[in-house]
């Protein structure tokens, strides 16, 4: 007996707009990987321009200091802001909330300047040296000052516990509206690239979100590709940039984060999936309306 994919799509499935979420920095990536990954505020401003232009309707924002190393300073991440604000109109803002950049509740300091989005990582797991620690007392607080604020959580889910998290989670009115789940594969020490588990990611969100509940797949190094194709493929929705991948191939770095968006899109039009404009990614995840108008892709 054949065991069911659980990412078989309907004929439905390919007409869905799919949001492509740039992650233009991240903590690790410096220059000397690739001259291209964009370290202050002004780089990742072009940088991330350039992928709203390719298609990319969400930006995932980490902020760098002058060093490069990883910073949670709420006024780089507030300048950045207001520069996407200005030149990419109406584009989903996500800033991260992640462990790399800052210990305890210096994670969250920038949540009072209300973006859009913010990653919410709501249990721990290992990373490739080190535990990737998000105790529960910090998950809780974290996520009161999403809805504090009125941000949307991006459930970043490294392993399967982290789904049925994310649903304890809103039955205890932690989190507002439907979860936006992200399945997180190919870190080292975390959850592999595996095509089973992934289906049954799927199966879970829609086990208890609903079939309609968005959601969303990144890889990281190499995988990026492979967890595009799978995703939109699939009917979900794709994450690419530098800070999961500085390469186009092999022996290729990526030229910019845009470069990385416009593959993705490529795999869009070869799975007939529109790229999503910021207004439709806005209505699919639910998120309040901007009155930004202005140069920049429309519905």
């Amino acid at each position: 007996m054949t065991k069911p994919s659980f990412s078989m799509c309907d004929a439905g499935t390919m007409s869905k707009p799919c949001i492509i979420c740039v992650a233009i920095t991240g903590s690790l990536p410096t220059k000397a990987h690739n001259p291209a990954v964009p370290i202050t505020v002004a780089e990742q401003v072009e940088s991330t321009h350039e992928a709203f232009e390719a298609g990319a309707t969400i930006v995932h924002a980490h902020v760098r200091n002058e060093d490069e190393s990883p910073s949670s300073d709420p006024e780089k991440f507030a300048a950045l802001k207001e520069g996407v604000e200005k030149h990419c109109p109406g584009m989903i803002i996500q800033f991260s909330t992640g462990g790399r950049s800052g210990a305890g509740r210096t994670r969250g300091g920038m949540l009072p300047l209300r973006p859009d989005m913010a990653s919410l990582s709501v249990g721990s797991n290992n990373f490739p040296t080190r535990v990737y620690e998000n105790p529960p007392d910090l998950v809780d607080w974290l996520a009161a000052e999403m809805r504090k604020h009125d941000i949307k959580p991006e459930i970043e889910a490294f392993d399967l516990s982290h789904i049925l998290k994310a649903r304890e989670m809103a039955d205890k009115g932690q989190l507002t509206g439907t979860p936006y789940v992200q399945f997180v594969m190919g870190v080292k020490n975390a959850m592999p690239v595996d095509r089973d588990v992934f289906d049954y990611y799927i199966h879970t969100v829609h086990r208890l979100f609903g079939k309609d509940a968005p959601w969303c797949a990144a890889g990281i190094g190499a995988h990026q590709l492979t967890l595009n194709e799978w995703a939109i493929a699939a009917g979900g929705h794709a994450r690419t940039g530098l800070e999961d991948n500085v390469r186009l191939d092999r022996g290729t770095l990526a030229p910019g984060n845009a470069a990385l968006v416009r593959r993705a899109a490529e795999i869009c039009e070869r799975n007939d999936r529109p790229v999503a404009t910021w207004q439709e990614a806005r209505r699919i995840l639910g998120l309040r309306s901007t009155e930004s108008t202005g140069h920049g892709r429309t519905a």
